[in-house]
């Protein structure tokens, strides 16, 4: 199924093992009108490999894929367009109902009632939501390094266990605790590795620090969060993170042109109060990883014009669809992340400060990091990110940076490295 996916993922023009994600954010944006011709050819646990050139080639497809959907597969820098968009939709609508099928026959062989989810089809949160909506297990759990480099966590276990003998005990909380488990850095290594790079910067205590934070979003401006250890998997959690209001109806394209870099369509996710999830979206269950998929609340959405529901592909992405547009994809869907005060309590009461000055618990989440660039690790790398884009604040640990603080000179430095292609 993953090779599956990959396939359209060249095809579309995306890097193979990293632009899957894209793949599925272009998908509401065209017709799944391809659906049944990739059913007809490819069945749930075999793929017809005359169609396919990765296994003996240095392609995911061959020319009689490419005659199959009527066009050559998309290079990176050329433009999408409406057709991309098409197969986007559909081999999106053949993944979501194989994994149905799949989750379906597996409850219905074994009568057991809990699910966990691992592989890099986990990572696809579209799918992931409709099994958790149609309640096809009582409960759904997905690794939220549901990729290949989960498979360390697999491997650690699989010796605890197997190999050494060591007693398996099964608690009722979520023993990976958040996913906290990269490093962290003490606020006297923060501000030494500051200093050193030549940051200007104020300390502030904690109470202080998030109010202030919550004002620099609510005044619409773009925040790095950089506080306590890294995640573990791809998704930024609220430690590694970049931060925005959702309910600016320009902040979508904001974030993605002068902070990202990267393309116009794809969508924001957004953080929530786990005491609140249910009120703006719907769900009600935790969604710690944001690897659930879930409407925005009815009450919240804006009703569409009859010009409005008549657009096609990237001309959707220009109107407000809720209260909260920068988080609502075009087809009024949202990557939940709920905010839970036991595993980040610093982000939990960020969180609850913007609700208390807004009346909205919701803030968008989106990884520390700039399109071609890894997610930022250490103080360095977030000072470097935060000086080669366009983001306003930044508070690392207890520390906080506000650009017009920052030496102009080693402003220009900076974004030199940073220029989008």
């Amino acid at each position: 199924m993953g090779l599956l996916y990959s396939a359209f993922t060249y095809y579309a023009g995306f890097k193979v093992n990293s632009g899957e994600y894209k793949l599925m954010g272009l998908a509401p944006y065209g017709e799944p009108i391809y659906a049944q011709k990739i059913f007809d050819h490819d069945g749930t646990f075999r793929l017809n490999m005359d169609y396919f050139n990765y296994c003996v080639g240095l392609t995911m497809t061959n020319a009689r894929f490419e005659s199959l959907f009527g066009m050559p597969a998309r290079k990176s820098s050329e433009l999408l367009v409406d057709k991309h968009m098409d197969i986007a939709a559909s081999i999106q609508v053949v993944t979501e109902e194989i994994v149905r099928r799949l989750a379906g026959s597996v409850a219905k062989e074994t009568k057991l009632n809990k699910l966990c989810l691992a592989g890099g089809v986990a990572l696809n949160c579209v799918a992931n939501g409709k099994i958790h909506r149609e309640r096809i297990f009582n409960e759904i759990w997905i690794q939220p390094a549901a990729g290949d480099a989960g498979g360390a966590v697999g491997a650690a276990l699989a010796t605890y266990f197997q190999f050494l003998g060591m007693p398996r005990t099964v608690g009722n909380s979520d023993a990976m605790q958040g996913a906290y488990l990269g490093p962290a850095f003490p606020q006297a290594e923060i501000e030494r590795r500051l200093v050193a790079v030549g940051a200007r910067f104020q300390v502030a205590a904690d109470e202080e620090l998030v109010g202030a934070v919550a004002d620099a979003l609510v005044e619409q401006k773009a925040v790095g969060w950089f506080q306590g250890r890294m995640e573990f998997g791809p998704r930024a959690l609220g430690a590694r993170s970049i931060l925005g209001d959702p309910r600016s109806p320009t902040m979508q394209k904001t974030l993605n042109m002068r902070i990202k870099y990267r393309e116009i369509f794809r969508p924001f996710a957004p953080a929530v109060l786990r005491e609140d999830v249910a009120n703006w979206f719907e769900l009600d269950a935790d969604s710690p990883y944001m690897l659930l998929i879930a409407d925005v609340e009815r009450s919240l959405r804006r009703l569409m014009t009859q010009e409005e529901e008549a657009l096609f592909g990237i001309d959707k992405l220009n109107v407000a669809r809720s209260l909260i547009p920068a988080v609502t994809h075009v087809d009024y869907s949202a990557r939940v992340q709920t905010g839970h005060c036991e595993t980040n309590p610093r982000f939990h009461a960020l969180l609850s400060a913007f609700k208390a000055r807004t009346g909205c618990p919701v803030l968008i989440n989106t990884s520390f990091n700039v399109r071609g660039e890894p997610i930022v690790c250490t103080p360095e790398d977030a000072f470097r990110c935060f000086m080669g884009s366009e983001i306003d604040v930044l508070p690392a640990g207890d520390c906080i940076l506000r650009m017009e603080a920052q030496d102009p000179a080693l402003k220009r430095d900076y974004q030199s490295i940073f220029e989008p292609d």
